[in-house]
Order: structure tokens, then C-alpha cells, then sequence
């Protein structure tokens, strides 16, 4: 079995906080492992998602046993799911950890038009566009797409 490296909660962290206790933000989706919403404003593209591990854990080298298990399959899922509700053409998926010790794994539709045109690699820097103001993105849109993507989640949840 393996060993985690990481405790369940660090106050220190912004993601841990985040996910825990009473400043938390509200989920889409939410289990006993993980947490899953909307990337926060100022927003990059409508229906980019995290998947956030609850536990404070820099990534999957150090997930439980429980987490490795079950991380390939919820991933999956999610990500079909946010298909469907998007319509996008594919699911962009990277885990980078360099601006948190925290495992957090964005999601973003690749839709077949972009902002900025963007693709691959491009499409990871839309957030920072968005903080430069070079790029807007309807909010209702967002809001739309959220509430979806919660519903279906909640009629077809991750495997467990």
C-alpha cells in the first residue's frame, strides 16, 4: 500500500483552502478524493475546469492508493462528460504543479473556434490573456456551461 507524502489539509496552501473549510468554493462536483469547478475570473474560455485533488498532495507520483486507482477512470469521465455538455471537438488536459504544491489538473474544451485563434500549447495561455484584457469571454456562457456541466454530473456521477 502506499505511503502518502502529504497531509490531508495545509493551511498554508490556497488550494487547500479553497476546497476545505469555510472560504471554500462551491463545487460542480465534489466526492470523498475530489473537487471539480470552473477556473476562476477573470475567465480564459467558457467550461475550462479543474480537477483538484481534496487531499494537499503535489501530484500523481504521490497519490494514495485510492486516488491512483480512481484517478484514470473519474478523469475520464469528467472529461467526456465536459465534451458533451461543451460540444467542443477534444478535451485538453495538463497538470503542471508549478504554481501550486497541490495536484490540480485543468480541463479545457478545444472548441472548433477559438479566442485569439489559439491552438494546443496556446490554448493554456487564455487565462492570462484574459487577466491582460486581451481576451473576454461572456459570462452567462460560463454560468451556462457550469450549471450543465453540474447536472450531468450529478444524473451520471465519476465510477467510484
Amino acid at each position: 500500500m502506499t505511503t502518502p507524502s502529504s497531509t490531508a489539509f495545509d493551511a498554508s496552501c490556497a488550494i487547500c483552502r479553497s476546497v476545505s473549510g469555510e472560504r471554500a468554493a462551491t463545487p460542480l462536483y465534489e466526492d470523498d478524493l475530489w473537487h471539480v469547478r470552473h477556473l476562476g475570473a477573470p475567465h480564459g474560455l467558457p467550461g475550462w475546469m479543474l480537477l483538484i485533488a481534496k487531499r494537499h498532495v503535489p501530484g500523481p507520483a504521490h497519490f494514495s492508493d485510492a486516488e491512483a486507482t480512481r484517478f484514470g477512470p473519474t478523469l475520464r469521465h469528467l472529461e467526456k462528460t465536459l465534451e458533451e455538455v461543451t460540444g467542443a471537438l477534444r478535451i485538453y488536459t495538463a497538470a503542471l504543479g508549478e504554481s501550486s504544491p497541490h495536484f490540480h489538473c485543468h480541463m479545457l474544451p478545444r472548441y472548433a473556434s477559438m479566442p485569439n485563434d489559439v491552438k494546443a500549447w496556446g490554448a493554456f495561455d487564455l487565462e492570462r490573456a484574459a487577466k491582460a484584457g486581451e481576451v473576454t469571454v461572456d459570462l452567462a456562457e460560463v454560468e451556462r456551461l457550469s450549471d450543465a456541466y453540474r447536472a450531468a454530473l450529478a444524473r451520471n456521477p465519476p465510477p467510484r
